[in-house]
């Protein structure tokens, strides 16, 4: 029968592939794996269990992303970002999609 730590090894490490399914999955492939995020609702973190483990497995799927991780708890939500520089061509890509999406919006409500 495993012992009590190699259980909590196996669901740290099963946390852990979790996150960087998320963590890949939310990924937008024009960025090149730049600028990536994933948000953690109350019901998500209730789900995954106690908050610093789920952060210290978040931080370790960002690592194996090439992502230079942060977390930050906002309210009841967890974000997990990446902190890396982005490059310029990468960063004029996002700052056009995010006008894009603001004018639209703003077309919508008229």
């Amino acid at each position: 029968m495993p012992d009590k730590d190699e259980l909590a090894r196996h669901r740290y490490e099963k946390l852990v592939d979790r996150l960087q399914s998320l963590m890949q999955a939310a990924l937008k492939p024009e960025y090149q794996g730049y600028h990536g995020q994933l948000i953690l609702s109350s019901d998500d973190l209730a789900e995954m269990g106690d908050l610093k483990d789920v952060r210290r497995a978040a931080l370790e799927a960002g690592r194996r992303l090439g992502w230079k991780p942060a977390t930050r708890l906002v309210g009841d939500r967890l974000f997990v970002l990446d902190e890396r520089e982005v490059p310029e061509e990468i960063q004029q890509l996002a700052e056009n999609a995010a006008a894009e999406a603001l004018d639209r919006a703003r077309r919508e409500r008229q």
